[in-house]
């Protein structure tokens, strides 16, 4: 696992070496092992290095026989060696055991379309010097980030905007559609970010530069394609193409472990690694609500499944004093509290391991979201006119707010698209306008509901659950949960691997039928069943709790104070009402309304906005003490 930087000048003069190395020395953290740069022409490459595979030989950016293509590569390929066998066949000479190498001789091989070979998770940037282009993609998900942008001169690239913004040419404005929509959605959705001119390259496509121009296309399509089979062929189908995914996820020449909360996805990948090797197991938990609780359920799953096992708890204070740092390696507000719950865990293992596996992704592959049963819930009003639906959605939201009823009333007056756009639903646009200093309107600012319609009108053949399915595929995974998952493991110089999220294994969980996916009013139904022999059954069938944040609790006690100060001192009275923000902050702490998920947005923004906008709190990249200690560690139990 690295990071990745680079530089077209349009110019054609050659690229400024202390740039390019300004840039790298921004993801320190992210590859504390090795850097290096290739320059050629009036391209640079730059790279930042974290051994995983091939420790003595995987430097980069690295070359082809002849010096005509170059690479830099941040992720991890699981069927390398399967490709490299291939390779070699056709005459292809390896100076690496890395699977860096294999994504150079396979573009030799095939060009652009090397990038539907890979089974894995990357961001690469390919330099041919023959054709005169660059090549830049990004893995099937997204789990791994990829951000550009143009100005006038140059076209810029890396794995994290603080990269980008080293560059003289990239301004530190706010976009004012991404502030708009980060309060509904709680990130800022793809393809844009929180900076005005600094893009997402979107999972599952690449970036071809050439000419001075750039064009973008997609390589691979996310489609559901159910097949009416047996439910014990899915069941079967499913343990076993999990295991395999985990098999391939192992591979590396350093230490590994996984993350272990209380749910069904963590404790199944700890349960299949153990099949294979000891396992090394870390969770987090936070003083209050219910985090001693997650504690105990995952040292009693642990005790279980005999694991290594450590954990820590973390109190109000410690996770506000490391409030700013995390904001800083997040490059975006994203106002998930959990998200510092995957710092702190992955702290703790990044004194021991290198690499860690992880269960994201199972919810979307499988249907686990509780959200996800709605549609069967609501379905009697698909048999009502839309009218009456409307007019009973207009009477609903007269009673009483709290009122029994009132919100199933008004969630099944409304279609699927107006009411589901992901797993996150904060600010709706009434309120937004209550407070927000800006017209969408006259800035022809695109609205939450244009965010998600397009992938509705891409999935309008499936049923609603899929539907739901395939939206957070397309903005909660990647804005949300694999922005968080990278960020906040790579501060700590830690690889985190998804096996949930491999190519394999959804395209044979996306043939699962909707009413095996979700059956007998329980949701991830197949993948259940096919754990249930892998996992004791205290433990798979115990409901799923993540990483519980009191954030409740901590905005109406020890964290008020901080949220009124930061409100105040915050120079965002052209963008919001503050006035407004600090009237939500008091409901909510005399118990008026439970405001704490809005109330957390606006402050996640705020010190995003401070750090790197106002640039008032001055935080600088660094490699965290842990990796020493990681290496004092494996020295020692080697």
């Amino acid at each position: 696992m690295c990071g990745i930087v680079g530089l077209f000048n349009k110019t054609g003069h050659p690229v400024d070496q202390n740039v390019l190395e300004a840039m790298s020395d921004q993801i320190v953290h992210r590859g504390p092992d090795d850097m290096g740069v290739h320059l050629q022409d009036n391209i640079g490459l730059g790279f930042r290095r974290l051994s995983i595979i091939d420790l003595e030989g995987g430097h980069q950016p690295l070359c082809n026989e002849d010096g005509t293509v170059w690479i830099s590569f941040n992720g991890e390929i699981y069927n390398y060696q399967e490709i490299r066998r291939g390779l070699v066949s056709r005459g292809h000479q390896f100076k690496t055991d890395s699977d860096t190498e294999v994504i150079v001789h396979l573009y030799e091989e095939k060009g652009v379309d090397c990038v539907k070979d890979l089974r894995g998770m990357f961001c690469f940037a390919i330099y041919d010097s023959k054709n005169r282009q660059v090549m830049i993609a990004r893995d099937h998900f997204g789990i791994k980030p990829c951000y550009y942008t143009e100005t006038q001169d140059a076209l810029i690239w890396g794995s994290e905007i603080k990269s980008l913004l080293e560059h003289p040419g990239v301004r530190r404005d706010v976009n004012p559609e991404s502030f708009w929509n980060y309060l509904t959605f709680q990130y800022a959705p793809d393809p844009l970010t929180m900076f005005k001119g600094i893009h997402k390259l979107p999972a599952a496509h690449f970036m071809v530069i050439k000419d001075g121009k750039y064009k973008i296309e997609r390589y691979w399509d996310l489609k559901f394609e159910e097949e009416q089979r047996p439910i014990s062929y899915y069941i079967e189908g499913t343990r076993e193409i999990i295991r395999n995914s985990v098999r391939a996820h192992m591979n590396s020449d350093v230490p590994r472990g996984a993350f272990l909360s209380s749910g069904v996805d963590s404790s199944t990948i700890v349960a299949l690694l153990k099949e294979m090797e000891q396992v090394k197991t870390f969770t987090v938990g936070f003083e209050g609500a219910g985090g001693q609780s997650e504690l105990n359920y995952a040292r009693e799953t642990a005790k279980i499944l005999g694991t290594e096992h450590r954990d820590v708890l973390i109190s109000a204070s410690q996770y506000l004093d490391a409030l700013p740092k995390l904001m800083f390696h997040q490059d975006e507000p994203i106002a998930d509290p959990s998200a510092i719950g995957l710092y702190f865990v992955g702290e703790l293992a990044s004194q021991f391991i290198t690499v860690v596996l992880s269960g994201e992704g199972a919810d979307e592959v499988f249907g686990g979201y509780t959200i996800y049963r709605e549609p069967l819930s609501l379905k009697m009003f698909d048999y009502l006119p839309l009218s009456l639906r409307r007019s009973l959605g207009s009477m609903a939201s007269a009673l009483p707010e709290g009122m029994k009823g009132r919100s199933f009333l008004m969630r099944g007056s409304k279609t699927l698209p107006e009411r589901f756009v992901g797993n996150a639903f904060i600010f709706g646009e009434q309120m937004k306008e209550e407070f927000v200093r800006l017209n969408p309107e006259e800035m022809n600012l695109r609205r939450y509901l244009d965010i998600t319609q397009p992938y509705y009108d891409r999935a309008s053949n499936y049923d609603p659950v899929t539907q739901m399915q395939y939206i957070d595929f397309h903005t909660w995974l990647p804005g949300d949960i694999l922005m968080k998952a990278d960020k906040m493991t790579m501060a700590n110089s830690l690889e985190l691997r998804v096996p949930f999220l491999d190519k394999e294994v959804f395209e044979f969980a996306s043939k699962i039928p909707m009413q095996y996916r979700l059956m007998n009013g329980t949701t991830k139904y197949v993948l259940r069943e096919a754990v249930k022999d892998i996992l004791p059954r205290e433990v798979a069938e115990r409901p799923k709790l993540g990483f519980p944040i009191p954030t409740r609790q901590w905005l109406r006690n020890e964290h008020y104070n901080w949220a009124r100060e930061l409100i105040a001192s915050s120079n965002v009275d052209h963008l919001i009402n503050k006035q407004y923000v600090l009237n939500l902050l008091e409901e909510h702490k005399k118990g008026i309304r439970d405001n704490a998920r809005k109330v957390w947005t606006v402050l996640m923004f705020l010190l995003w906005h401070q750090i790197y906008v106002e640039r008032s709190v001055q935080i600088k990249p660094a490699v965290t003490p842990n990796v020493q200690r990681r290496r004092e560690y494996q020295a020692q139990t080697v």
